[in-house]
C-alpha cells in the first residue's frame, strides 16, 4: 500500500497534478451530494464536536472525529480555544488540492501543540479518507511523529478520481465502498496514510472553494491574505440551531514552535 502511494505521488507530480496548474473562479464548481456509508459522509450526532470556521472570505464548518483521531482533534479544538488560530492566514493555496493554515507565524514554517510543542504522532484509520472536504492534520513525509497546529483541508474537484486512479486502488486493496466514495466526491488517495485525517466539512465548501480562487504571486503566495477571523468549537446540535458561542477562551495562545511539517505544508516543511 505504501508502495503505490509513493509511485502513485511521483506519477502525479510528473504530470503536474501537484503544481497548482488548475485555476478555478469562484461558484464554478457543482460538488454533487454524496450518499455513502462512508464516516465522512454520515450526518453528525447533536453532541458530536464541531469546528466553526469564521475566514474573511466566508464560513465553513467541519466534524471532528476524536475517537479516530484523538491526539489530532485534543490539540486543534484547545488551541482553537485559546485563540491560537485567530487572526491568521492560510498560508499555502492550491486550487483543486488543498488550503492550509493554522501556523502562528503565518510562515507555513512553524506551528504549536498543547503539549510544550512537542510534536504528536499520526493516527490513521480505514475509516476516514482524504475525499474532498477532510480535514487533515499536515505531517512530515520523513517524520511520523511530527503532528503540530497546521491543518489543511482538501479541495480536490468532484471528477479528480477517474477510473484508472479506481483501478489501481482496487489494486491497492482499497474497500469497494471507499472507492465509490472517492468517485463521488473527489478527493487525494494518495495522501491516505500518510497524514492525520481528524475531520470533515459538512457546510461551506463553496468558502473552500473560494479560497483555492484566491489569486496568487509569482512565488504561490496569496496577493490578499486569506484570514482565519476565529475557530469556534461547538457541538453539531449547537452549532445547527444557532446556540454555538463566538467567544473565545480567555486562556492565552499558545506560544508558536519550529517544526517539521507534512502534507500541507511549505516548500522547507512537508508538503501534501
Amino acid at each position: 500500500m505504501k508502495r503505490f502511494f509513493a509511485l502513485l505521488f511521483c506519477t502525479l507530480a510528473l504530470s503536474g497534478l501537484l503544481s497548482g496548474c488548475v485555476t478555478l473562479s469562484q461558484g464554478q464548481i457543482r460538488r454533487p451530494q454524496v450518499e455513502s456509508q462512508e464516516l465522512a459522509f454520515q450526518t453528525p450526532s447533536a453532541d458530536a464536536p464541531v469546528a466553526i470556521f469564521k475566514t474573511s472570505q466566508g464560513e465553513f464548518r467541519a466534524v471532528l472525529y476524536p475517537e479516530i483521531a484523538p491526539m489530532a482533534v485534543e490539540n486543534f479544538t484547545q488551541l482553537a480555544k485559546q485563540g491560537y488560530y485567530d487572526s491568521t492566514n492560510f498560508h499555502r493555496i492550491i486550487s483543486g488540492f488543498a488550503v492550509q493554515g493554522g501556523d502562528g507565524t503565518d510562515t507555513g514554517k512553524g506551528g504549536s501543540t498543547i503539549w510544550n510543542n512537542a510534536p504528536y504522532p499520526m493516527e490513521v484509520s480505514d475509516q476516514l479518507h482524504h475525499y474532498a472536504g477532510a480535514l487533515c492534520a499536515a505531517f512530515s513525509p520523513d517524520e511520523p511523529i511530527s503532528g503540530m497546529s497546521q491543518f489543511y483541508v482538501v479541495q480536490a474537484l468532484p471528477d479528480s478520481v477517474d477510473s484508472n486512479l479506481q483501478k489501481q486502488m482496487e489494486e491497492a486493496g482499497y474497500r469497494s465502498e471507499v472507492i465509490a466514495a472517492y468517485d463521488k466526491a473527489g478527493g487525494l488517495p494518495y495522501l491516505d496514510y500518510t497524514d492525520t485525517v481528524f475531520g470533515q466539512v459538512y457546510a461551506g465548501m463553496e468558502t473552500i472553494d473560494a479560497i483555492a480562487s484566491t489569486k496568487l504571486d509569482e512565488e504561490g503566495n496569496p496577493i490578499q491574505p486569506v484570514t482565519i477571523e476565529s475557530v469556534i468549537i461547538t457541538t453539531y446540535g449547537e452549532a445547527e440551531s444557532g446556540t454555538a458561542s463566538d467567544a473565545s477562551s480567555s486562556e492565552p495562545s499558545a506560544p508558536s514552535g519550529e517544526a517539521s511539517r507534512s502534507v500541507a505544508q511549505s516548500d522547507s516543511t512537508s508538503q501534501p
